[in-house]
């Protein structure tokens, strides 16, 4: 290991001791299928409106056969508090389609295919299969943006970003990435605040 990358977990391990312990919209739901669609939901949205959402959300749909079945007007009202949420919506329903007629209602665990459902992007599927114990990054704006100021990375593009991260970090802290970095964006949301606290853990290492 290079002293670049010593110095870069050093900052990992004090961000994470700043961030809050805030439940991520990503966490806790009782099936796959649930996480999938918060976070496609999470999209520019918070984390805290997203997952208030899908608590109606899946108290009324209860299984991904009665989401896939269900009216996208209906649907449209009940998620109306995400942004963005008539995308969402037929989003959601062509993905939990797809979910029931191409995988047999399983979420898969391969980049290639969640990449091929509606609404799933490259942060999305990685940011699932990092809740699932695959060693994945999901380059979100919070991780983004601080990658750039600690100088982890130079670039703006969220795959090069992806790479730069992958190649600096070993394996075992690339799942946690994200997570400790939402938290960290989310816990100092004041810019300048950010800034210092960012600039101060830079000199740090």
């Amino acid at each position: 290991m290079d002293e670049k990358s010593r110095c870069a977990i050093l900052q990992l391990k004090k961000i994470g001791k700043l961030g809050n312990k805030m439940r991520l919209a990503a966490e806790c739901w009782d099936s796959e299928w649930q996480t999938l669609i918060a976070i496609i939901l999470s999209a520019r949205t918070r984390d805290e409106v997203t997952i208030e959402v899908c608590k109606r959300l899946f108290i009324k749909y209860r299984s991904l056969k009665e989401l896939a079945e269900s009216d996208f007007n209906e649907l449209s009202l009940l998620i109306k508090q995400v942004n963005f949420y008539k995308n969402k919506s037929r989003n959601i329903l062509g993905c939990s389609r797809k979910l029931l007629s191409d995988f047999r209602g399983k979420v898969p665990h391969e980049l290639n295919h969640l990449m091929a459902l509606p609404g799933v992007g490259r942060k999305t599927a990685n940011v699932f299969l990092a809740e699932y114990g695959h060693d994945n990054v999901g380059v979100d704006t919070h991780l983004a943006y601080c990658s750039r100021m600690l100088g982890w990375t130079n670039n703006k593009e969220p795959h090069k970003i992806e790479q730069d991260l992958l190649n600096l970090f070993p394996k075992k802290y690339w799942r946690r990435l994200n997570p400790l970095l939402v938290r960290f964006g989310k816990t100092y949301t004041s810019r300048k605040k950010k800034d210092d606290l960012l600039k101060n853990i830079r000199k740090f290492a």
